[in-house]
């Protein structure tokens, strides 16, 4: 009854008391979205995240090969559990989060960033690139420029020879060895004291030559103890993963930069990456890669398809299906295996348990594969060496991202 009302009246009000009922006016032509078209907004990959204030949009359709974007509905998943996670994330009660992407059915349906990032910001997501290595020794393997995961590590560095520690146990360390983290080397970044910790590599100038000249655990991980599970006994060397960047250059003759984007982004979409560098210019392919949240996104998407994006294959389905399974376990932590620098890691969320693999990194970052879900999430953050890091990500999947599905 009241809408026609102020339309009759316009042409005999005058100007200073139409002025004053301009906002009511403009109420009732157009009145404020209703509590389901806010949901609804939510649902979308887009533009809800830039309405909250705390989130961002992220309308990059040049990362990652231009996702085929859908809707969360449609997707089988509920906005319901993500709008309170986007709640929790702008109370504070979820620290340091910079973004969270959903896709699933290979179709980009969720997306928002946190704390000023956006879809364009570049992400550190720390030892995630370890993951990123193993997709490129993949290549590499399915290319016919490495002959498979055990050729001998050694051999490649015929420069640097001598090496420091001689040990003919040396001389039998693999890429497998490196690619489950299941060496010989003393290394361990989990032990401050360890010959080989990631920090005393930071140390040296050459990184290569650090983790070639290291000496044999005195109980060595790989091959020998035979009540470990995979005849492996795991321990977290990143050095062993930035030596494979050096097996990767000198088996394709190139820098693994120039391999990753050539092989690897490029046909992605990957349009811009930062890898980080040792003081003699040795890619750090243990860590510190930088992508956009689409690019990381993309990645995890690659694997969910079995090495096949947007119909091309880029990986074979032979090393998506075999770094992916269980290589040796990770003793100190419950329900949880390696793969080829994958974590095999199940997720248990409303009484059910569900399998995943994922990228993971300092800080919290986490690229998770749910295969039985055809769902991948990428959950970034900056958390970096805090208590709880990883905790909290599993919280965002178990709480609020895995309760969404229905």
């Amino acid at each position: 009854m009241l809408g026609p009302t102020p339309r009759r009246l316009l042409p005999q009000l005058p100007l200073l008391r139409l002025l004053r009922l301009l906002p009511f006016i403009c109420w009732l032509i157009a009145p404020p979205p209703a509590p389901a078209a806010l949901a609804a907004r939510a649902a979308s990959p887009g533009p809800a995240g830039a309405a909250t204030g705390a989130a961002h949009s992220a309308a990059a359709p040049a990362a990652a090969g231009g996702w085929a974007v859908g809707k969360l509905e449609a997707a089988g998943l509920s906005a319901a559990p993500l709008l309170r996670m986007e709640a929790a994330v702008r109370s504070g009660e979820l620290v340091k989060v910079s973004g969270v992407l959903i896709a699933r059915h290979g179709k980009l349906i969720y997306e928002r960033y946190f704390g000023g990032n956006t879809g364009a910001s570049l992400l550190n997501t720390r030892s995630a690139t370890k993951t990123v290595t193993s997709m490129l020794i993949g290549i590499a393997i399915d290319h016919g420029l490495l002959r498979g995961v055990d050729a001998p590590v050694l051999p490649f560095f015929h420069d640097m020879e001598p090496v420091k520690n001689p040990d003919p146990r040396k001389q039998q360390i693999t890429v497998e060895d490196l690619l489950t983290m299941s060496s010989a080397l003393d290394c361990d970044d989990a032990i401050d004291a360890s010959p080989g910790n990631e920090d005393r590599m930071h140390e040296a100038k050459d990184w290569f030559r650090f983790t070639l000249d290291l000496p044999i655990a005195a109980a060595p991980a790989s091959h020998t103890t035979a009540g470990s599970a995979y005849g492996r006994t795991f321990r977290y060397c990143t050095a062993g993963v930035v030596l494979l960047g050096g097996v990767l250059e000198r088996a394709a003759g190139t820098t693994v930069a120039e391999f990753a984007r050539r092989n690897l982004f490029a046909p992605l979409g990957i349009a811009k990456a930062e890898w980080q560098l040792s003081p003699v210019g040795q890619a750090m392919t243990g860590g510190g890669l930088e992508l956009r949240g689409r690019d990381l996104l993309a990645l995890g998407q690659l694997y969910a398809g079995g090495g096949v994006w947007q119909g091309r294959r880029l990986v074979s389905e032979r090393w998506a299906r075999v770094s992916t399974a269980p290589h040796v376990r990770v003793e100190d932590q419950p329900d949880t295996e390696y793969g080829y620098l994958w974590w095999l890691h199940p997720f248990k969320s409303g009484g059910k348990t569900y399998a995943a693999y994922s990228m993971a990194g300092n800080g919290g970052n986490k690229v998770a594969v749910f295969p039985d879900l055809d769902m991948v999430v990428v959950v970034a953050s900056t958390n970096y060496n805090a208590r709880g890091m990883h905790q909290q990500t599993e919280r965002i999947l178990a709480d609020y991202i895995l309760p969404a599905v229905h």
